[in-house]
């Protein structure tokens, strides 16, 4: 019965454009790591081995005492649980690791808006609010399709959106062209 609830949860967030990769399996939404990302990993008792790390290309982090660890392409919690086990391996009795992302890694828009490109992150922005941050549409765009390229679980997705989807870190939104 749960299986199923969550299956059906997983349909309805897939429908207003969520992606499975920010479905944590308890239902709550969970975002998931990629390069780009700025963290905060905090070693509670340990102020030495906490700090502010960037996710390099490769989805790594280079932390204190036990080096590099591939965080990116994984949940929080699941990112968590990997350096806790890294520095349980000898280094530290029972560590406690807490991570929260500082910077989210950008977006990118292309296509028919006025200024394509790279743009930050922001939380609970959509379609619209991108192409607004591109300095708005050209008078080519096709309003009707626009195209969203999004990385779950280590592979790419294309799926066709309108302007209300909401917008993730790490997406290609592509405004395609009119014709007459």
């Amino acid at each position: 019965m749960i299986i199923m609830i969550k299956r059906i949860l997983l349909v309805l967030w897939a429908a207003v454009g969520v992606s499975a990769a920010v479905f944590a399996q308890n239902g709550v939404l969970q975002y998931q790591l990629g390069a780009g990302d700025e963290v905060k990993i905090t070693v509670y008792g340990e102020e030495d081995l906490s700090g502010e790390f960037k996710i390099d290309g490769t989805g790594k982090v280079a932390l204190p005492l036990i080096g590099a660890a591939i965080i990116g392409g994984k949940k929080l919690s699941e990112a968590e649980v990997l350096i806790t086990a890294m520095l349980a391996d000898g280094y530290l009795i029972a560590p406690r690791v807490n991570i929260e992302v500082l910077n989210f890694r950008p977006f990118y828009i292309l296509g028919e808006v006025d200024q394509p490109g790279s743009y930050p992150y922001v939380s609970d922005m959509t379609v619209l609010n991108a192409v607004a941050l591109a300095s708005g549409f050209t008078y080519r765009a096709n309003k009707k399709k626009i195209e969203i390229t999004r990385k779950t679980d280590g592979t790419e997705e294309k799926i066709m959106v309108d302007i209300t989807v909401k917008v993730l870190p790490g997406d290609i939104i592509r405004i395609q062209e009119r014709f007459f």
